[in-house]
């Protein structure tokens, strides 16, 4: 028999050092609100999740095994205007790691950015919306 096929990725996990300073930086770039709580030992707080919405949610997590980094997995927020999220980042001194790009043969705007924790994330805007 086989089994239905699913999205490969169902969660994620974003490394800080410092929780609080890392819940500022995500609910004043995307007015995000989190649940903090502990599990398995660690700190947590979690992303908003509409289970009748696409895409997946994740946390931030603090712990000996949350590494930050610009290194590895890049992490694509969509966002509805990537020039305004783009000037928010900036107020919060996050690093321009790779610039606005227009991917008009894909109907996309993607750039890339350190959150205050030192993760490489990017910002995805549809053209297309």
């Amino acid at each position: 028999m086989q089994s239905k096929r699913k999205n490969p990725a169902v969660y994620f996990e974003i490394p800080v050092e410092d929780m609080q300073r890392a819940i500022h930086f995500y609910h004043t770039l995307f007015s995000f609100t989190f649940e903090r709580e502990q599990l398995d030992g660690y700190e947590m707080a979690f992303f908003p999740l509409d289970e009748q919405l696409p895409g997946i949610t994740g946390a931030l997590a603090q712990g000996d095994v949350y590494i930050p980094s610009k290194n590895g997995a890049i992490l694509y927020f969509h966002v509805d205007d990537i020039d305004d999220s783009l000037n928010k980042a900036k107020e919060l001194k996050a690093e321009i790691l790779y610039p606005k790009t227009l991917n008009t043969a894909y109907g996309f705007a993607v750039t890339e950015i350190a959150d205050s924790e030192g993760n490489r994330i990017a910002l995805k805007q549809s053209l297309r919306d």
